[in-house]
């Protein structure tokens, strides 16, 4: 088996020098980029098995290239570097479905014990052995991140994912947040009962978007979440979506 394979997006030469020096040292193939455009350009031609992304970067911001990672490959963890300290910036990052979060300045062998950390936690997620997990129209594929919701295809970031496997391997329990946050994270990791609603907020509209008749997580007030038993009895039912 070769070397785990690293993207690192940023444009600060002297950041980069000692991140890869350090990360190679660990047994890590790192490959650069200096801006978005090179970074988005690197992602698809050689799928890596990390991403590290600093936010502030010329020609594309931080932001825009993760999206665009996303959509074309959402299983791929991405852990977010940026100077800014400000914890909207943070949030923002940990909602869109970044896989962790480092605030320049920083240590290079803080970061690498993230990166072993992170990419253990998507390798165990990632095991060939895993079951199909099936609940009415949901199926899951653990082995590669994978949802279909009434036979389509669902794109889905790792922590979305991981929050809908908690579901529906428990459809009958309900799901405190910091219950579902130790599902998605590490402990202490900074996330906030936001952060977990926006995820059940952005996993209702994608699989609503395949079909309305049901909101596919309820929402128990004043506990969390949990599966909608209606899924159940509708394991055959065609799309409703126009």
């Amino acid at each position: 088996m070769g070397k785990p394979r690293i993207l690192l997006v940023d444009d600060e030469p002297h950041i980069a020098d000692v991140v890869v020096y350090m990360l190679e040292e660990h047994g890590f193939a790192v490959e650069t980029a200096q801006t978005g455009r090179q970074g988005l350009e690197r992602f698809r031609s050689r799928r890596p098995d990390l991403v590290i992304l600093d936010l502030n970067l010329p020609e594309i911001s931080g932001f825009d290239v993760f999206r665009e990672m996303k959509q074309l490959a959402p299983a791929i963890p991405v852990i977010m570097l940026t100077c800014r300290s400000d914890e909207v910036d943070r949030v923002l990052g940990l909602e869109l479905g970044a896989d962790d979060y480092v605030t320049k300045p920083f240590s290079a062998r803080e970061l690498t014990a993230r990166v072993k950390t992170v990419l253990r936690r998507a390798q165990h997620g990632a095991d060939p052995a895993a079951t199909v997990i099936r609940y009415g129209p949901l199926t899951l594929y653990p082995a590669d991140h994978r949802l279909e919701y009434f036979d389509t295809p669902v794109v889905m970031t790792r922590a979305e994912f991981e929050l809908i496997r908690a579901l529906v391997s428990h459809p009958a329990r309900v799901f405190e947040r910091d219950a579902l946050i130790s599902r998605i994270y590490e402990p202490n990791h900074p996330v906030t009962d936001r952060t977990i609603d926006a995820y059940v907020k952005r996993i209702r509209q994608k699989l609503q978007k395949i079909n309305r008749q049901v909101d596919p997580i309820t929402t128990v007030y004043g506990l969390g979440y949990k599966l909608n038993d209606r899924l159940d009895a509708m394991p055959g039912e065609e799309s409703a979506a126009p």
